[in-house]
């Protein structure tokens, strides 16, 4: 008896803590008697917002490395992938509205992209020695 005293006592005491939920924590059951957690009823704009925001975060780490490239590389990559809230286009719909080939596009656009990997790994490695 002593013993369920001291932990009643425990979480009585642990007022700090005593609205902290978890997202996973059960709030009941559907008509089918599945359980349903929080998760399962909280509203999202998305449903993979976690996507979302890794992908952010992803987006955010990339944007370290823009400084290696040319306005004009910086610009085709951010149009060509919709970074900065804008929406994918195509190398041939970026090649209209600059004037140049969409071959010429798709050249910029890659070596845009081995310059950013070589120095994504430029800096990696600089990290582990």
């Amino acid at each position: 008896m002593r013993v369920s005293n001291e932990i009643l006592m425990h979480y009585r005491g642990d007022k700090k803590n005593n609205k902290n939920i978890s997202i996973n924590e059960s709030v009941g059951f559907d008509k089918d008697g599945n359980e349903i957690t929080f998760l399962d009823i909280l509203k999202t704009p998305k449903p993979d917002f976690a996507l979302d925001i890794h992908k952010k975060n992803n987006i955010s780490a990339l944007k370290e490395y823009f400084h290696v490239l040319t306005p004009r590389e910086q610009n085709i990559i951010i149009k060509r992938y919709g970074l900065n809230d804008e929406d994918e286009i195509t190398q041939k719909d970026i090649a209209t509205s600059l004037g140049i080939s969409r071959s010429y596009v798709s050249r910029i656009e890659k070596r845009a992209l081995t310059k950013l990997l070589r120095e994504f790994i430029k800096n990696n490695k600089d990290k582990t020695n």
